[in-house]
């Protein structure tokens, strides 16, 4: 169980081998709806795949995406994961070979990494951790990486353009994270840990840097308060 940001004082947030421990109890604790929008990307991954596609995920962590797809799949696809966090990756090798699924997990920066081409490329909650400078340049790598009509599916924190809204949005998934069972003092560090390093766009700037890569359509697949999954087709 996720207890990281009960002792005190923390560094500032990595993915590293306490945080990878706990990071499914975290991730569905800390992400309203996580389990259901993995549902929800696997489905819409699938429509827009076939016998044999390439499926990219970027920032795999646990690999609970891949798992998802392989699970769905009436057909085969090639499933392939890039993180930058040996012990995430650890734990998703784990997680596959305990059921019996394959997939090519890479250990890797996705900046540096060279991606095969695909006809779905998935981030989940990883392109808020990229610089913006690189982020657009990741956004542009990713549409390049797509086949005609490919996919490119992410999810991610927003701001809202409105500091009164946004205010209100953070606070009431501040709030929803009390109701999942953790305290004040938790909530606390766990922000000033991520402060400067978890940078989140709005839903108008994730939208407008897609189009500028290229994109011929972008859609909001789904959103709660302050999170958003997107899709955006080539």
């Amino acid at each position: 169980m996720d207890k990281i940001f009960m002792e005190s004082p923390q560094k500032q947030f990595e993915f590293d081998e306490k945080v990878a421990g706990v990071f499914d109890d975290m991730v569905n604790r800390s992400i309203p709806h996580y389990k259901e929008v993995l549902g929800l990307i696997a489905d819409f991954a699938l429509k827009f795949t076939k016998e044999d596609s390439n499926i990219l995920d970027l920032g795999t962590s646990t690999g609970s995406m891949l798992i998802e797809i392989a699970s769905k799949a009436s057909f085969k696809v090639n499933l392939f994961g890039i993180d930058n966090s040996s012990f995430m990756l650890k734990s998703a090798k784990n997680k596959l070979e305990a059921y019996g699924m394959e997939a090519k997990l890479i250990c890797g920066d996705v900046l540096e990494e060279s991606f095969m081409q695909c006809d779905c490329i998935i981030a989940n909650y990883t392109l808020q951790f990229i610089r913006p400078l690189q982020r657009e340049k990741l956004a542009k790598k990713i549409f390049d990486s797509l086949n005609p009509e490919g996919v490119f599916i992410f999810s991610e924190k927003v701001i809202c353009e409105n500091k009164k809204l946004d205010f209100e949005m953070i606070d009431y998934y501040l709030q929803s994270k009390k109701k999942q069972g953790y305290s004040e003092f938790e909530i606390t560090k766990k922000r000033e840990a991520l402060e400067n390093v978890l940078i989140p766009y709005s839903e108008q700037e994730n939208k407008k840097m897609l189009k500028d890569c290229g994109f011929s359509h972008i859609e909001t697949l789904f959103r709660w308060v302050n999170f958003a999954t997107f899709i955006a087709m080539k």
